[in-house]
């Protein structure tokens, strides 16, 4: 079993930048991948970014160039470093980890971008 928790979300202007962290625990050896979903009202949740073990990573058209995804693997966590946002990019952000056949899901949190 894997827990994750998130942390980082909020509310910021357009333009501006938020860094999500998502931590991991418990049977973490078995995570291969981790990454970002996100989900605004009456959407379907959508795939942000992502980062495979052995260091390959993945984005959505819609954040290339503007978001990026690491992570520390000595701490087990996951960072999303989202610059330039835009109020499209309003959602709920949930980050996941799979591996060994199974997947699991943080909590998720708000970030939120006036314009």
């Amino acid at each position: 079993q894997v827990h994750l928790v998130e942390s980082g979300g909020g509310l910021v202007q357009a333009g501006g930048s938020l860094r999500l962290s998502c931590a991991a625990s418990g049977s973490t050896f078995s995570i291969n991948a981790m990454g970002w979903y996100r989900q605004a009202p009456g959407k379907q949740r959508e795939l942000v970014a992502t980062s495979v073990s052995g260091g390959s990573t993945d984005y959505a058209d819609s954040v290339k160039g503007r978001f990026t995804i690491s992570r520390d693997n000595a701490k087990n966590t996951v960072y999303l470093q989202m610059n330039s946002l835009k109020p499209e990019d309003s959602a709920v952000y949930y980050c996941y980890a799979s591996g060994m056949g199974f997947g699991y899901w943080g909590q998720g949190t708000q970030v939120t971008v006036s314009s």
